[in-house]
Protein backbone atom coordinates (compact mmCIF):
# COMPACT_ATOMS: atom_id res chain seq x y z
CA UNK A 1 0.00 0.00 0.00
CA UNK A 2 1.56 3.66 -1.26
CA UNK A 3 2.58 5.41 1.83
CA UNK A 4 0.81 8.89 2.48
CA UNK A 5 2.67 11.60 2.07
CA UNK A 6 4.10 13.43 5.07
CA UNK A 7 3.72 16.96 4.28
CA UNK A 8 0.66 17.56 1.20
CA UNK A 9 0.95 21.30 1.44
CA UNK A 10 5.12 21.26 0.80
CA UNK A 11 4.49 18.34 -1.95
CA UNK A 12 1.43 20.40 -3.70
CA UNK A 13 3.76 23.84 -3.45
CA UNK A 14 6.94 21.63 -5.04
CA UNK A 15 4.92 20.59 -7.40
CA UNK A 16 3.28 24.10 -8.45
CA UNK A 17 6.98 25.21 -8.36
CA UNK A 18 7.74 22.59 -10.87
CA UNK A 19 4.83 23.38 -13.36
CA UNK A 20 6.14 26.67 -13.31
CA UNK A 21 9.96 26.18 -13.68
CA UNK A 22 8.80 23.83 -16.99
CA UNK A 23 6.76 26.53 -18.31
CA UNK A 24 9.57 29.14 -18.11
CA UNK A 25 11.77 26.55 -19.61
CA UNK A 26 9.35 26.49 -22.19
CA UNK A 27 9.53 29.49 -23.20
CA UNK A 28 13.39 30.45 -23.17
CA UNK A 29 13.27 26.73 -25.57
CA UNK A 30 10.58 28.41 -27.64
CA UNK A 31 12.60 31.65 -28.25
CA UNK A 32 15.82 29.52 -29.03
CA UNK A 33 13.13 27.84 -31.83
CA UNK A 34 11.42 30.83 -33.03
CA UNK A 35 14.02 33.83 -32.90
CA UNK A 36 16.52 34.87 -35.00
CA UNK A 37 17.33 36.83 -31.55
CA UNK A 38 16.56 34.88 -29.22
CA UNK A 39 18.85 36.45 -26.19
CA UNK A 40 16.72 39.50 -27.09
CA UNK A 41 13.66 37.98 -26.57
CA UNK A 42 14.45 36.14 -23.61
CA UNK A 43 15.69 39.29 -21.89
CA UNK A 44 13.01 41.59 -22.65
CA UNK A 45 10.26 38.60 -22.11
CA UNK A 46 11.42 38.22 -18.67
CA UNK A 47 12.37 41.40 -17.51
CA UNK A 48 10.02 43.78 -19.58
CA UNK A 49 6.98 43.80 -17.07
CA UNK A 50 9.50 45.49 -14.77
CA UNK A 51 11.15 47.78 -16.86
CA UNK A 52 9.15 50.80 -15.78
CA UNK A 53 5.79 51.88 -13.91
CA UNK A 54 3.91 51.23 -16.72
CA UNK A 55 4.97 48.24 -17.62
CA UNK A 56 4.64 46.98 -14.20
CA UNK A 57 1.61 48.87 -13.49
CA UNK A 58 -0.35 47.14 -16.39
CA UNK A 59 0.71 43.37 -15.39
CA UNK A 60 -0.70 43.87 -12.17
CA UNK A 61 -3.79 45.46 -13.44
CA UNK A 62 -4.10 42.70 -16.16
CA UNK A 63 -4.11 40.12 -13.31
CA UNK A 64 -7.56 41.80 -11.72
CA UNK A 65 -10.12 39.85 -14.20
CA UNK A 66 -7.67 36.67 -13.61
CA UNK A 67 -8.07 36.46 -10.51
CA UNK A 68 -11.76 36.96 -10.20
CA UNK A 69 -11.66 34.36 -13.02
CA UNK A 70 -9.94 31.80 -10.69
CA UNK A 71 -12.20 32.03 -7.71
CA UNK A 72 -14.64 31.54 -9.93
CA UNK A 73 -13.21 28.13 -11.64
CA UNK A 74 -11.85 27.36 -7.90
CA UNK A 75 -15.34 28.02 -6.34
CA UNK A 76 -17.32 25.74 -8.73
CA UNK A 77 -14.70 23.17 -8.50
CA UNK A 78 -15.18 23.01 -4.52
CA UNK A 79 -18.95 21.72 -5.43
CA UNK A 80 -17.63 19.24 -7.64
CA UNK A 81 -18.60 20.98 -10.67
CA UNK A 82 -16.43 22.73 -13.42
CA UNK A 83 -17.18 25.96 -15.10
CA UNK A 84 -16.12 26.15 -18.59
CA UNK A 85 -18.42 29.44 -19.45
CA UNK A 86 -16.10 31.77 -18.35
CA UNK A 87 -15.58 33.58 -21.74
CA UNK A 88 -19.39 34.54 -21.94
CA UNK A 89 -20.08 34.96 -18.22
CA UNK A 90 -17.25 37.91 -17.97
CA UNK A 91 -18.60 39.34 -21.53
CA UNK A 92 -22.18 39.30 -20.16
CA UNK A 93 -21.23 40.28 -16.74
CA UNK A 94 -19.43 43.34 -18.66
CA UNK A 95 -22.06 44.56 -21.33
CA UNK A 96 -25.07 44.75 -18.49
CA UNK A 97 -22.59 46.77 -16.24
CA UNK A 98 -21.77 49.10 -18.98
CA UNK A 99 -25.45 49.65 -20.58
CA UNK A 100 -26.47 49.88 -16.81
CA UNK A 101 -23.78 52.74 -16.51
CA UNK A 102 -24.84 54.36 -19.35
CA UNK A 103 -28.59 54.48 -19.06
CA UNK A 104 -28.75 56.07 -15.52
CA UNK A 105 -25.41 58.40 -15.11
CA UNK A 106 -27.40 60.60 -12.98
CA UNK A 107 -27.53 58.46 -9.98
CA UNK A 108 -23.62 58.18 -9.80
CA UNK A 109 -22.58 55.79 -6.82
CA UNK A 110 -26.07 53.72 -6.30
CA UNK A 111 -25.67 53.43 -10.28
CA UNK A 112 -21.99 51.67 -10.04
CA UNK A 113 -22.81 49.51 -7.47
CA UNK A 114 -26.57 48.75 -9.51
CA UNK A 115 -24.75 48.08 -12.46
CA UNK A 116 -21.74 45.92 -10.96
CA UNK A 117 -24.31 44.17 -8.91
CA UNK A 118 -26.78 43.40 -11.91
CA UNK A 119 -23.64 42.53 -13.74
CA UNK A 120 -22.95 39.81 -11.29
CA UNK A 121 -26.85 38.24 -11.52
CA UNK A 122 -26.60 38.20 -15.33
CA UNK A 123 -23.34 36.26 -15.49
CA UNK A 124 -24.52 34.14 -12.18
CA UNK A 125 -27.87 33.18 -14.04
CA UNK A 126 -25.95 32.55 -17.19
CA UNK A 127 -24.11 29.99 -14.87
CA UNK A 128 -26.71 28.58 -12.58
CA UNK A 129 -28.39 27.33 -16.09
CA UNK A 130 -25.42 24.34 -16.29
CA UNK A 131 -25.88 24.01 -12.65
CA UNK A 132 -29.80 23.59 -12.81
CA UNK A 133 -29.62 20.88 -15.89
CA UNK A 134 -26.81 18.91 -14.00
CA UNK A 135 -28.98 18.73 -11.07
CA UNK A 136 -32.29 18.33 -12.95
CA UNK A 137 -31.03 16.27 -16.19
CA UNK A 138 -27.44 14.84 -14.39
CA UNK A 139 -26.06 16.37 -17.76
CA UNK A 140 -22.52 17.40 -18.00
CA UNK A 141 -21.61 21.06 -17.15
CA UNK A 142 -18.48 21.11 -19.05
CA UNK A 143 -20.27 20.75 -21.95
CA UNK A 144 -23.25 22.92 -20.80
CA UNK A 145 -21.48 25.87 -19.81
CA UNK A 146 -19.40 25.77 -22.82
CA UNK A 147 -22.17 25.79 -25.01
CA UNK A 148 -24.17 28.26 -23.32
CA UNK A 149 -21.41 30.52 -22.90
CA UNK A 150 -20.63 30.43 -26.76
CA UNK A 151 -24.20 31.15 -27.47
CA UNK A 152 -23.85 34.30 -24.97
CA UNK A 153 -20.73 35.87 -26.67
CA UNK A 154 -22.97 36.04 -30.14
CA UNK A 155 -25.83 37.71 -28.48
CA UNK A 156 -23.60 39.99 -26.18
CA UNK A 157 -21.54 40.83 -29.78
CA UNK A 158 -24.39 41.70 -31.77
CA UNK A 159 -25.32 43.95 -29.07
CA UNK A 160 -22.43 45.47 -29.08
CA UNK A 161 -21.89 46.49 -32.66
CA UNK A 162 -26.00 46.67 -33.10
CA UNK A 163 -28.10 48.04 -30.81
CA UNK A 164 -25.35 49.72 -28.49
CA UNK A 165 -23.15 50.38 -30.77
CA UNK A 166 -21.57 53.67 -29.90
CA UNK A 167 -21.75 56.50 -32.02
CA UNK A 168 -19.06 58.51 -31.19
CA UNK A 169 -16.24 55.74 -31.60
CA UNK A 170 -14.80 54.38 -34.08
CA UNK A 171 -14.55 50.83 -32.61
CA UNK A 172 -16.85 48.56 -32.68
CA UNK A 173 -17.89 49.18 -28.90
CA UNK A 174 -20.60 50.38 -26.50
CA UNK A 175 -20.62 54.22 -25.49
CA UNK A 176 -18.05 55.23 -23.10
CA UNK A 177 -19.03 55.02 -19.70
CA UNK A 178 -19.33 58.57 -17.58
CA UNK A 179 -15.53 59.78 -16.04
CA UNK A 180 -17.59 59.54 -12.88
CA UNK A 181 -17.90 55.60 -12.53
CA UNK A 182 -14.18 54.94 -13.62
CA UNK A 183 -11.97 53.74 -11.05
CA UNK A 184 -9.13 55.90 -9.82
CA UNK A 185 -5.88 55.03 -10.88
CA UNK A 186 -2.98 54.13 -8.33
CA UNK A 187 0.08 53.95 -10.65
CA UNK A 188 0.30 56.29 -13.24
CA UNK A 189 1.37 56.10 -16.21
CA UNK A 190 -0.28 52.57 -16.05
CA UNK A 191 -4.19 51.81 -16.35
CA UNK A 192 -3.87 50.05 -12.65
CA UNK A 193 -6.61 51.01 -11.16
CA UNK A 194 -8.11 50.54 -7.50
CA UNK A 195 -10.01 47.48 -9.29
CA UNK A 196 -7.16 46.09 -7.58
CA UNK A 197 -8.85 46.38 -4.15
CA UNK A 198 -11.74 44.76 -4.95
CA UNK A 199 -10.21 41.99 -6.51
CA UNK A 200 -8.31 41.09 -2.91
CA UNK A 201 -11.67 41.69 -1.15
CA UNK A 202 -13.42 39.25 -3.43
CA UNK A 203 -10.52 36.72 -2.40
CA UNK A 204 -10.70 37.00 1.13
CA UNK A 205 -14.73 37.04 0.75
CA UNK A 206 -14.54 33.84 -0.84
CA UNK A 207 -12.39 32.50 1.46
CA UNK A 208 -14.35 33.57 4.38
CA UNK A 209 -17.52 32.09 2.65
CA UNK A 210 -16.08 28.16 1.81
CA UNK A 211 -14.25 28.40 5.11
CA UNK A 212 -15.81 30.14 7.84
CA UNK A 213 -19.62 29.29 6.37
CA UNK A 214 -22.86 26.86 6.45
CA UNK A 215 -23.21 27.40 2.73
CA UNK A 216 -19.46 27.08 2.30
CA UNK A 217 -19.07 23.88 4.26
CA UNK A 218 -22.07 22.39 2.23
CA UNK A 219 -20.76 23.26 -0.72
CA UNK A 220 -17.39 21.71 0.04
CA UNK A 221 -19.08 18.63 1.40
CA UNK A 222 -21.19 18.20 -1.60
CA UNK A 223 -18.00 18.21 -4.16
CA UNK A 224 -15.60 16.00 -1.80
CA UNK A 225 -18.31 13.00 -1.46
CA UNK A 226 -22.28 14.02 -2.41
CA UNK A 227 -23.45 10.33 -1.03
CA UNK A 228 -22.14 11.32 2.31
CA UNK A 229 -23.63 15.07 2.00
CA UNK A 230 -27.03 13.68 1.22
CA UNK A 231 -27.14 11.02 3.91
CA UNK A 232 -25.71 14.01 6.29
CA UNK A 233 -29.37 15.82 5.30
CA UNK A 234 -27.26 18.34 2.29
CA UNK A 235 -29.49 19.26 -0.71
CA UNK A 236 -26.60 18.78 -3.24
CA UNK A 237 -28.95 19.67 -6.37
CA UNK A 238 -29.58 22.96 -4.89
CA UNK A 239 -25.81 23.71 -3.66
CA UNK A 240 -24.81 22.56 -7.35
CA UNK A 241 -26.70 25.48 -8.85
CA UNK A 242 -25.83 27.42 -6.26
CA UNK A 243 -22.09 27.01 -6.89
CA UNK A 244 -22.48 27.62 -10.27
CA UNK A 245 -24.72 30.89 -9.96
CA UNK A 246 -21.70 32.22 -7.94
CA UNK A 247 -19.06 31.17 -10.27
CA UNK A 248 -20.97 33.22 -12.74
CA UNK A 249 -20.97 36.04 -10.69
CA UNK A 250 -17.81 36.11 -9.86
CA UNK A 251 -16.76 35.99 -13.51
CA UNK A 252 -19.61 38.96 -13.99
CA UNK A 253 -18.09 40.73 -11.12
CA UNK A 254 -14.71 40.29 -13.24
CA UNK A 255 -15.93 41.58 -16.17
CA UNK A 256 -17.73 44.53 -14.57
CA UNK A 257 -14.27 45.71 -12.61
CA UNK A 258 -12.44 45.46 -16.40
CA UNK A 259 -15.27 47.68 -17.79
CA UNK A 260 -15.19 50.95 -14.15
CA UNK A 261 -10.97 50.29 -14.38
CA UNK A 262 -9.81 49.69 -17.64
CA UNK A 263 -11.55 50.32 -20.46
CA UNK A 264 -14.50 52.51 -19.78
CA UNK A 265 -16.62 50.93 -22.42
CA UNK A 266 -17.98 47.06 -23.43
CA UNK A 267 -15.74 46.62 -26.32
CA UNK A 268 -16.31 43.52 -28.76
CA UNK A 269 -14.80 40.08 -27.28
CA UNK A 270 -11.95 42.06 -25.17
CA UNK A 271 -12.75 39.32 -22.51
CA UNK A 272 -11.38 37.22 -24.99
CA UNK A 273 -9.05 34.63 -23.33
CA UNK A 274 -10.18 36.15 -19.82
CA UNK A 275 -12.08 33.23 -18.93
CA UNK A 276 -9.77 30.74 -20.33
CA UNK A 277 -6.61 31.81 -18.43
CA UNK A 278 -8.83 32.27 -15.43
CA UNK A 279 -9.27 27.84 -15.35
CA UNK A 280 -5.30 27.85 -15.54
CA UNK A 281 -5.34 29.91 -12.74
CA UNK A 282 -7.09 28.10 -10.50
CA UNK A 283 -5.61 24.94 -11.54
CA UNK A 284 -2.30 26.73 -10.83
CA UNK A 285 -3.66 28.00 -7.73
CA UNK A 286 -4.56 24.07 -6.72
CA UNK A 287 -8.65 25.62 -6.59
CA UNK A 288 -7.43 27.55 -3.19
CA UNK A 289 -8.63 31.19 -3.30
CA UNK A 290 -5.38 32.28 -1.58
CA UNK A 291 -3.10 30.98 -3.85
CA UNK A 292 -5.33 32.71 -6.83
CA UNK A 293 -3.05 36.11 -6.04
CA UNK A 294 0.18 34.71 -6.98
CA UNK A 295 -1.29 32.15 -10.12
CA UNK A 296 -3.12 35.39 -11.43
CA UNK A 297 0.09 37.21 -11.36
CA UNK A 298 2.41 34.73 -12.75
CA UNK A 299 -0.09 34.30 -15.84
CA UNK A 300 -0.28 38.37 -16.37
CA UNK A 301 3.53 38.03 -16.03
CA UNK A 302 3.51 35.44 -18.84
CA UNK A 303 0.67 38.01 -20.78
CA UNK A 304 2.63 40.85 -20.49
CA UNK A 305 6.46 39.66 -20.84
CA UNK A 306 5.34 38.21 -24.30
CA UNK A 307 3.95 41.13 -25.48
CA UNK A 308 7.31 43.03 -24.56
CA UNK A 309 9.09 40.71 -26.72
CA UNK A 310 7.04 40.84 -28.94
CA UNK A 311 7.75 44.54 -29.74
CA UNK A 312 11.74 44.80 -29.21
CA UNK A 313 12.51 41.69 -31.07
CA UNK A 314 11.18 39.32 -34.12
CA UNK A 315 9.01 36.72 -32.13
CA UNK A 316 5.01 37.09 -31.93
CA UNK A 317 2.80 37.45 -29.31
CA UNK A 318 1.20 33.70 -29.60
CA UNK A 319 4.05 33.02 -27.03
CA UNK A 320 2.05 33.47 -24.84
CA UNK A 321 -0.67 30.91 -26.00
CA UNK A 322 2.55 28.32 -25.87
CA UNK A 323 2.95 29.00 -22.65
CA UNK A 324 -0.52 28.66 -22.01
CA UNK A 325 -0.43 25.50 -23.57
CA UNK A 326 2.55 24.08 -21.13
CA UNK A 327 0.82 25.12 -18.10
CA UNK A 328 -2.77 23.65 -19.04
CA UNK A 329 -0.74 19.89 -19.70
CA UNK A 330 1.12 19.94 -17.32
CA UNK A 331 -1.19 21.04 -14.15
CA UNK A 332 -3.87 18.97 -15.77
CA UNK A 333 -1.57 15.74 -16.13
CA UNK A 334 -0.93 16.56 -12.38
CA UNK A 335 -4.35 16.71 -11.26
CA UNK A 336 -5.19 13.26 -12.90
CA UNK A 337 -2.07 11.23 -11.27
CA UNK A 338 -3.39 12.87 -8.14
CA UNK A 339 -6.93 10.83 -8.77
CA UNK A 340 -5.38 7.95 -9.98
CA UNK A 341 -2.98 7.87 -6.55
CA UNK A 342 -6.25 8.66 -4.48
CA UNK A 343 -8.36 6.23 -5.89
CA UNK A 344 -5.41 3.32 -5.81
CA UNK A 345 -5.22 4.30 -2.01
CA UNK A 346 -9.12 3.72 -2.04
CA UNK A 347 -8.32 0.50 -3.44
CA UNK A 348 -5.90 -0.59 -1.20
CA UNK A 349 -7.49 0.59 1.49
CA UNK A 350 -10.65 -1.73 0.88
CA UNK A 351 -8.15 -5.12 -0.24
CA UNK A 352 -6.70 -4.45 3.80
CA UNK A 353 -9.98 -4.26 5.19
CA UNK A 354 -11.44 -7.43 2.73
CA UNK A 355 -8.08 -9.13 3.79
CA UNK A 356 -8.68 -8.11 8.00
CA UNK A 357 -12.57 -9.77 8.06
Amino acid sequence: MRRPVKNPKAAGLMGTGVIILLALASVILSYFLLSDEPFTAIKYFFLGPFQNRYSFGNTINSAIPLIFGGLAVSLAFKSGSFNLGGEGQIYLGAFVTTITALSFPQYGLLTALAALLLGALAAGALASLSGWFKARWRTNELITSFLISNAAILIVSYLVTGPWQGKGTQLQSTDRIAESFRMAKILLPSNLSTALFAALAAVAAVYFFLYRTGAGYRIRISGMNPRFAEYGGINVRRTTVLSMFLSGALYGLGGGFAVFGTYYACIKEFTSGMGWNGIAVALIARFNPAAVIPSALFFAYIENGAQSAMLRSDVTGEIASIIRSVVFFLVTSKVLQELFVKEREGLAGESVKGGEE
